[in-house]
């Protein structure tokens, strides 16, 4: 998708990053819709015409660099993204670019005899290292001889934001900018492949010159510390896990790196707690859990409740994983609840992943087999080993790009609540109201027989953080409804939604939640934008989260949206996670 996505050249990136939205959207209502995609059709076209210079760029790097194209290693001249040159990765990530990059810069300093220290800097993505601006000649040096090994780029920063254009170390500009710059971003670009998921300087290393005054080195920018430090400050080694939110500390151990005492130290806002992930899925093409549904009849009060679409599944869940993977490194622990199903492809012997039965958090068997998924959130938080704190998933709802443990919680326990401009409906309960509709109005006249407010607002289809013991006391404080619902095999009208909804004011009420924002986009499969819209999704990747649904396929077009989506998909998340079994595994 990314070779013949037309929102993804760069002149039409350009054009959303120089025109005001207002002003584009005025222009999308006076071009006609065909028109405006042939001008993008065009525009691709044209940028097409630069592969010629990428394969001479390509050329080059080869005598460059001719020890980067043997033992599977190999570079990509890269269209639209300045003339750099990417090291292809076949497991590319965010985590493991930052880290290669950390360590890139690290080697190079102590080689060289470089004195240095790690510094937590404003963002958990990039790594930052002090330096004493006497030393800036040396550090001039390590730079140039980076450039023997392989393409490393430099941008000079002013604060956070990067300035200019990335240029290659070594180069003229290169050296230009490390005698001159106050602030260096260092780092190498990575790509897939494919060429779908290409990763540069936004996880780079930042190298700061620290200037001397008085005995002590002043910071050329602010940090999450310190603005200042005495010269002969001592040294203590910590590993990297310490100095960022971002590092996946279940996995494996992370490398040690020098810093300062007052780096190294536990900050306020740290999450130290572990958050797990829970999934629910359900395959609605297998013929043993269709059987069972069909033995219940037709199944919900509601023509939404009983739609087939609702039970689709288009491999959602592996590139969700996927998404979790590349984007929340710092996860602990998966849990993927079913009703006796499972994929095909999935690796169900990792050891961070468990796979729990319906059975398993369902006291009586004789509210299973259930089909609603009200019931089965309503037991979540009975999961044998759940974390305190986790966060919950549906299999269409995924990570858009790098995120953080404190997006989601606050390091006092709390939980983040993202609500939507999306209102529940303010008439009485009606027979003909929506499932979500209905939940969402008995959630409301609990919270209000209890806290005489008002729930207004839905919230948005993305991932929930929660607290188990939280469930746990709304299970207890509105027992005859949380029962009712758990027994409730179809969706009813009688349903409390409690991960989606109810826990979250609940949460709020009592004082552990806040509202906050998500960076969120909805995508509804059976909307005749969608097409465009994942182009542009797929363009941008500037979302946190978002989810695509879809709530009113008649079944007549499931082929077309299934090749669709796995085409957008694909192309976003090229690097399978490691709950996936191996190719010659599924075969």
């Amino acid at each position: 998708m990314s070779m013949s996505n037309p929102e993804a050249s760069a002149a039409v990136g350009a054009y959303r990053r120089l025109v005001p939205a207002r002003l584009r959207r005025r222009v999308a209502r006076g071009v006609p819709v065909r028109l405006r995609a042939l001008i993008k059709h065009v525009l691709r076209r044209l940028h097409a015409l630069g592969a010629g210079a990428r394969f001479f760029r390509g050329v080059r790097a080869r005598r460059r660099w001719p020890h980067l194209f043997g033992g599977g290693e190999r570079l990509a001249a890269l269209a639209g993204h300045g003339g750099r040159i990417a090291l292809v990765r076949p497991t590319v990530s965010p985590l493991g670019l930052r880290e290669a990059n950390l360590e890139l810069v690290v080697t190079a300093l102590e080689e060289a005899g470089v004195d240095y220290f790690a510094v937590r800097g404003a963002t958990d993505y990039r790594s930052c290292l002090a330096v004493a601006a006497s030393q800036r000649d040396q550090v001039v040096q390590v730079l140039a001889r980076l450039s023997e090994q392989s393409p490393v780029y430099l941008r000079a920063c002013r604060g956070e934001a990067a300035q200019g254009r990335a240029v290659l170390c070594g180069s003229g500009p290169g050296r230009h900018l490390a005698r001159e710059a106050a602030v260096l971003r260092v780092g190498m670009v990575w790509s897939d492949p494919a060429g779908s998921l290409v990763l540069g300087l936004e996880y780079g290393c930042d190298l700061e010159f620290w200037q001397p005054q008085e005995g002590r080195l002043i910071a050329p920018r602010p940090n999450r510390v310190t603005e200042d430090v005495a010269v002969d400050a001592p040294r203590v080694t910590v590993p990297v896990s310490l100095l960022t939110g971002f590092a996946a500390l279940h996995t494996r151990r992370t490398r040690a790196v020098r810093t300062i005492r007052p780096c190294a130290e536990p900050l306020p806002e740290d999450v130290r707690f572990p958050i797990d992930v829970v999934y629910t899925w359900v395959d609605g093409s297998d013929p043993a859990w269709q059987e069972r549904r069909a033995a219940y009849g037709t199944g919900g009060y509601h023509t939404e409740a009983a739609n087939a679409a609702r039970y689709i599944s288009r491999d959602e869940l592996r590139y969700s994983l996927r998404a979790l993977e590349q984007n929340a490194p710092w996860v602990r622990h998966v849990y993927l609840v079913t009703d006796r199903q499972r994929p095909g492809w999935l690796n169900d012997s990792h050891p961070r992943l468990t796979v729990v039965d319906h059975s398993e958090i369902f006291d009586d068997p004789a509210a299973l087999p259930t089909f609603n998924s009200h019931a089965i959130e309503s037991r979540l938080h009975h999961i044998k080993g759940l974390a305190e704190h986790f966060l919950y998933f549906n299999d269409d709802m995924f990570l858009g790009r790098p995120v953080v443990p404190q997006d989601f919680f606050l390091s006092n326990g709390m939980t983040r609540t993202f609500f939507s401009p999306s209102q529940v409906p303010r008439w009485d309960l009606t027979p003909l109201d929506r499932p979500v509709d209905a939940a969402g109005k008995n959630n409301r006249r609990l919270l209000m027989e209890r806290f005489g407010t008002a729930l207004v607002q839905k919230l948005r289809h993305a991932p929930y953080a929660l607290r188990r013991s939280v469930l746990q006391e709304i299970e207890q404080t509105y027992a005859e409804e949380h029962l009712r619902t758990s027994y409730s095999r179809f969706r009813s009208a009688t349903d409390i939604s409690i991960p989606s909804s109810l826990y979250h004011y609940y949460a709020y009420l009592t004082g552990r939640a806040v509202p906050s924002q998500v960076s969120f986009a909805y995508l509804d499969l059976a909307k005749p934008e969608i097409q465009r819209r994942l182009g542009i999704l797929l363009a941008r990747r500037d979302r946190q989260a978002f989810c695509i649904n879809d709530t009113l396929s008649d079944g007549h077009d499931v082929a077309r949206q299934t090749a669709m989506l796995g085409t957008f998909l694909r192309a976003y998340y090229p690097v399978p996670s490691p709950f996936e079994r191996k190719e010659r595994e599924v075969r």
